[in-house]
């Protein structure tokens, strides 16, 4: 019980047999789409219709060691190697000249790429994609809202309209009608309803486990997964999510964890400083996060990945489409967007009695300032790292930085009050 989780290897394993049968599908002809981590995947999931997350294919990339080359196919075509290099990875792909070192036997070509336009650059990367033959990039506009609502974590299961907004709601709903439409030509699949409604109460299923798993973690002493393994056991279900698998997967990592809590299993056995992750994965240097628990005791009890699923994703109504716009329509906010982002992380260090949080700061981040500033005036200390979660050359003094500020927390923590 004190290796590494069963269902982080069971759904890793899931995952490349999955991608193995997807491309063989696309050989045999079958659609393939390339969707970014926040859109509305269900769509494709109600209508059979694969896909592959854009930013799951960087990670690989990255863990792969393949970061350089791939950044190299686009830098040698004169486009920047050095602007949201976690978008634009999976677009090197379609460079690909060496289909033999590629990781998993590569990337198929899309037929459609989606995302939203939530940026100059990132707009631009899906407009070469959509250059591409044989591939068309159908975008999402990315509307904003001047009402913030509070604790929105509350709002968002079942008062999501009063959270995002009813203008924002129709813009997205329409959005994904015509997607729908689009779809249904360009594919010969038939959207089902019925089926569609099938996919969102296994979701909400899903979520309601990972839900139940975020307290365990965030209640137990000490920490009993490493952050390393949560990854996995959430993400690959997520990417899946709208299928019994993802929904039975979210269940066995949830009574994983209760059954290692309940045997007083522990992540580092020398636990003396809780931490928290804010940021994407560092997919170049995953070893990171348990550098520091010989040296420090210093161990990592949470990550975006199962707080936003917990969070984040939950939504019930009567209208199936409304609630997956609702689910999308303000993702962005609640992860990177101040006042949502910035007061949803301080709820989530309090909930987990963290001693600190490491904060990931890349190039690309919206709204970084506000969360450290957040977090240090509600009294907790703060680690920005400055570095791109895929691209090793922007991380070479990262353990460096984090060993210097380890000591420092620690020496806080343990020196006597003054009088």
């Amino acid at each position: 019980m004190t290796g590494r989780l069963t269902s982080a290897t069971t759904a890793t394993g899931y995952q490349r047999e999955w991608f193995a049968g997807m491309r063989d599908d696309v050989a045999a002809g079958a659609p393939l789409a390339l969707v970014n981590a926040d859109a509305p995947q269900e769509i494709f999931r109600a209508m059979g219709i694969p896909y592959v997350v854009n930013q799951w294919w960087a990670s690989i990339v990255a863990a792969k060691r393949q970061t350089q080359r791939y950044l190299g196919l686009l830098r040698e075509r004169g486009y920047p190697d050095y602007i949201e290099q976690y978008s634009a990875t999976s677009l090197a792909s379609a460079f690909e000249d060496d289909p033999g070192r590629a990781p998993w036997g590569g990337l198929p070509k899309p037929s459609i790429v989606l995302g939203e336009t939530t940026g100059d650059a990132s707009r631009k990367i899906f407009d070469v994609w959509d250059a591409q033959p044989g591939v068309t990039y159908y975008p999402l506009e990315s509307a904003a809202e001047n009402a913030v609502p509070e604790r929105w974590w509350e709002l968002m299961p079942h008062r999501w309209e009063e959270a995002i907004g009813s203008d924002r709601l129709d813009l997205l709903t329409g959005e994904l009608t015509g997607l729908i439409r689009f779809l249904e030509q360009t594919t010969g699949r038939v959207f089902s309803e019925t089926r569609f409604r099938e996919v969102m109460a296994l979701v909400n299923e899903q979520q309601e486990w990972n839900r139940r798993t975020r307290d365990l973690i965030a209640a137990a002493r000490p920490c009993p997964i490493a952050v390393t393994d949560g990854i996995p056991s959430v993400m690959v279900p997520q990417w899946h999510r709208g299928t019994e698998w993802a929904r039975d997967a979210a269940r066995a990592f949830h009574d994983e964890v209760r059954d290692r809590i309940d045997a007083g299993v522990a992540a580092c056995p020398d636990e003396r400083l809780r931490l928290m992750w804010i940021g994407r994965g560092l997919w170049f240097d995953l070893e990171f996060y348990q550098r520091f628990q010989r040296s420090h005791g210093a161990v990592f009890v949470w990550s975006m990945y199962l707080a936003i699923a917990a969070d984040g994703y939950l939504r019930y109504g009567d209208d199936p489409l409304r609630a997956l716009a609702a689910r999308f329509a303000a993702f962005s906010d609640q992860l990177y967007t101040p006042p949502w982002s910035a007061e949803w992380y301080v709820k989530e260090a309090r909930h987990h009695g963290v001693d600190g949080v490491v904060h990931l700061v890349s190039d690309d981040a919206r709204g970084g300032y506000f969360t450290t500033r957040a977090l240090r005036a509600a009294g907790i200390p703060v680690l920005e790292l400055h570095a791109d979660n895929v691209d090793a050359r922007t991380g070479d003094d990262l353990s460096a930085q984090m060993t210097a500020w380890l000591d420092e927390l620690r020496r806080a923590l343990t020196s006597p009050c003054p009088p």
